[in-house]
């Protein structure tokens, strides 16, 4: 038995599975509030106990990177070490991959229900496939063909220095390099990243904010979900929630269109995490393209790439499947 686990800033899923039934089948499933818990182990523990079930081999994707068989979370106080999850769980083998890592393991079995095109292109067989993942941070990874299957490699690039794309987002960048030692995507291109462009914007007086959602945004623990809300629901009636939520896409659009010359991505760019999902309207609406192909010379060739939302759990999923692969080949 496998026991897989996509391991967040917010929240953990984690899931059983067998050979037989295959990584699209778990046995059982929960999801765990990630700072409940101290670390991994107890959660694992937990969630094992609940179902009577015991596991050989673990395969955790987490959301920071993974050198040597070690994790130190970035959005949360863990440090992973495989060599002691398998003394503290009795288990055979563990394994940690970064979380895009993991959703890129699932992208070449992702089926046709599972994606959203939101640009239209032609993927190029065997071409390299670039992922982004807004969420809670923001996460990077791409893929490269191996001769017989892709290669799913992990990246730091989310945290790599924020480049403005315009006179508004330059303002932007002045607002955060006074609060912060320096400004990487991850500051304005993730879920705590929103707030940041909503305080900005709020600040600087280039939108009014409502009185009754400033009260709201005061007693909530995460201010992220009351503004995509807002912006969602009343985009007239919120000019702020919706000029904040106008600014991170084309901020998205052009990080997405980043990563994809960077591992000139002409297989395709696929948007993870748990945001995109929710903002497919405003993804299809043209500010993202536009922002996604505003590369100079190489505008012509990012027209032809095409960019997918997924629109299912893929790190879990891509989690499981090299988890299986792992156990099966003993």
């Amino acid at each position: 038995m496998l026991i897989a686990g996509d391991i967040g800033g917010t929240k953990t899923l984690l899931a059983l599975y067998d050979a037989e039934r295959g990584p699209r089948r778990p046995v059982a499933e929960a999801e765990f509030a990630s700072a409940r818990y101290e670390g991994l182990e107890r959660m694992v523990e937990e969630f094992l106990g609940q179902h009577g079930a015991q596991a050989r081999t673990a395969c955790f994707d987490v959301a920071g990177p993974v050198i040597d068989g070690r994790a130190q979370l970035t959005n949360l106080p863990w440090v992973l070490e495989e060599k002691a999850l398998c003394s503290k769980l009795g288990l055979e083998r563990a394994t940690l991959l970064n979380d895009l890592q993991a959703i890129a393991h699932a992208v070449p079995q992702l089926q046709a229900d599972e994606l959203r095109t939101v640009k239209p292109g032609r993927a190029q067989p065997q071409g390299a496939k670039a992922v982004i993942a807004p969420g809670t941070g923001l996460g990077e990874a791409f893929l490269v063909w191996g001769g017989s299957d892709y290669l799913a490699c992990p990246s730091e690039g989310g945290h790599a220095d924020f480049a403005p794309g315009d006179a508004l987002q330059t303002e932007l960048l002045g607002y955060l390099r006074a609060r912060y030692a320096r400004v990487g995507y991850e500051r304005v291109c993730s879920g705590m990243g929103l707030p940041n462009i909503y305080d900005f914007l709020r600040e600087a007086g280039h939108a009014t904010e409502s009185p009754a959602l400033a009260a709201e945004l005061a007693r909530a623990p995460d201010r992220t979900p009351l503004i995509v809300q807002a912006a969602l629901r009343e985009p007239a009636s919120d000019p702020l929630c919706s000029l904040t939520l106008r600014c991170f896409v084309s901020i998205l659009g052009a990080e997405a269109g980043n990563l994809a010359l960077k591992v000139l991505a002409t297989g395709g760019v696929y948007i993870g995490g748990g945001i995109a999902p929710r903002l497919l309207p405003q993804l299809e609406d043209g500010a993202f393209a536009q922002a996604f192909v505003n590369k100079g010379r190489f505008a012509q060739m990012l027209e032809g790439i095409p960019v997918h939302v997924i629109a299912t759990r893929a790190a879990l999923l891509g989690a499981a499947i090299y988890g299986l692969r792992q156990m099966q080949a003993g």
